[in-house]
């Protein structure tokens, strides 16, 4: 193998290993990202739970008048 091409090749290595290391660490911020997504929608879930229907708290104030 010639002396260029052993150059090449490893130029050709080395940048891959730095994509390789600057997607790396793209995934670890995404993935950081998708766990504080989860924790906030599990929260607003549990507060969606905790919130009363409109049936439970006055169900007067949403039925239609008796003259209708």
């Amino acid at each position: 193998m010639s002396e260029d091409r052993l150059i090449d090749i490893e130029t050709k290595l080395a940048y891959q290993e730095d994509l390789l290391e600057s997607l790396n660490q793209l995934v670890i911020k995404q993935q950081d990202r998708i766990d504080m997504l989860e924790t906030v929608c599990r929260r607003l879930l549990d507060r969606t739970k905790d919130i009363k229907e409109p049936d439970e708290v006055g169900g007067d104030q949403y039925e239609i008048p008796p003259h209708y």
